[in-house]
């Protein structure tokens, strides 16, 4: 009888319960059990998981190492798809492995590399891949060269955090007034370069910041599956222009994407992004974690968190290509049940038995996700 495969997801992104959908219907129908932590007890993966619990808050990194190598003993864990302190996690995976938990993560050198955006640019330019115009920017001075110099070149500037996950950070310039149409309909992206400025001017620390072109669509997301051999088992380009998505096996997108996934040993699940700057695809950001999007592969018959399971547990399942490419979609919310009861954040002391998700009830069932609401498997 085969074994069930114990997986771990820690404080993760709300999309990934359908990450967890997808692992418990794997095609090898292998039982799955799955294991999740988080800081906000209404996250919806805590729900989903078949077991629970509150994550300490304010822990340093070496502490959160400790802390999940003793999640990993006590539930036997055979496969930690770590999110937060991810780099840390890493650079111990023997101590895990000597636990018994395969880590679903790329190895430290490889995820060194792409925590700082700048320095991604400058490894991925060194391979040939195109990157867009970029500097690197800590005060208001360096700030005004670069817009300045953008906007020579034609191109309206952009800045987010040097470091940094998702689009948090990013900001548009404008040279427009801040007016009473900045304060009309949603928040948008927009800043007025003069109150950058001054923000920047009465800031008591330097920022850390890289600006460059506002690149246009289509945003092309490469998902990638990578051995530990540094060959490319998957690759998948999900596309999005405005609120239309689909499905793309152009090798202008894949190629790119599976020179870096190669080149630089982004073993597992990545993501790598493109736009367009002019008429050519040039990278945005590479994520060396899988993309919350990932399960939208299924539109196109993959199961691409199962094969990855299999690849971590030394289960090779081979080159991967899409039988098929799912029809252009859009994405809308849809309901997801949380736990039945709201509990208290956990403190950093040792938590009392109400202070954990394990003392609650098990959570009910969770709502399979429903193509015709819009949330996709």
């Amino acid at each position: 009888m085969v074994s069930r495969v114990r997986v771990w997801l820690n404080r993760t992104y709300a999309e990934n319960v359908f990450f967890m959908d997808q692992l418990r219907r794997n095609p090898s129908d292998r039982a799955v059990e799955i294991h999740a932590t988080h800081g906000d007890p209404d996250s919806p993966v805590l729900a989903a998981a078949d077991t629970a619990e509150l994550e300490p808050e304010g822990l340093s990194s070496a502490a959160y190492v400790e802390y999940a190598l003793t999640q990993c003993r006590r539930r036997g864990i055979d496969v930690f798809v770590p999110r937060l302190h991810q780099s840390a996690i890493v650079a111990h995976r023997a101590d895990f492995e000597a636990a018994g938990t395969a880590l679903l993560a790329p190895p430290p050198e490889a995820v060194a590399v792409f925590e700082d955006k700048v320095v991604a640019y400058q490894a991925v330019e060194s391979i040939g891949v195109p990157v867009p115009p970029w500097w690197r920017v800590r005060d208001a001075d360096e700030l005004v060269v670069a817009v300045e110099e953008l906007e020579r070149l034609g191109h309206r500037a952009c800045f987010k955090p040097a470091a940094g996950a998702g689009g948090v950070g990013f900001r548009m310039i404008t040279r427009e007034p801040f007016s009473l149409a900045q304060l009309k309909g949603f928040p948008g992206p927009e800043a007025p370069l003069d109150l950058v400025l001054e923000s920047l001017r009465r800031a008591e620390e330097p920022v850390d910041w890289l600006v460059m072109p506002r690149l246009e669509q289509p945003e092309v997301s490469v998902d990638c599956l990578t051995g530990s051999d540094n060959r490319v088992r998957l690759a998948i380009g999900r596309t999005k222009h405005g609120r239309r998505r689909g499905f793309t096996q152009h090798e202008r997108w894949l190629e790119p994407a599976r020179r870096i996934a190669e080149g630089f040993g982004l073993h597992h699940l990545s993501n790598i992004q493109f736009r367009m700057l002019g008429d050519r695809p040039v990278l945005m950001d590479v994520n060396t974690r899988p993309a919350g999007g990932l399960h939208q592969l299924s539109l196109c018959g993959v199961n691409a968190p199962w094969a990855a399971v299999r690849l971590a547990l030394g289960d090779d399942p081979g080159e991967i290509s899409p039988p098929f490419l799912g029809q252009d979609y859009t994405v809308v919310s849809a309901p997801r049940p949380l736990l039945p009861v709201t509990v208290p954040r956990q403190r950093t002391e040792p938590p009392t038995p109400s202070g954990t998700l394990d003392a609650l009830p098990a959570p009910a069932t969770p709502v399979e996700p429903r193509t015709a609401s819009g949330a996709l498997r």
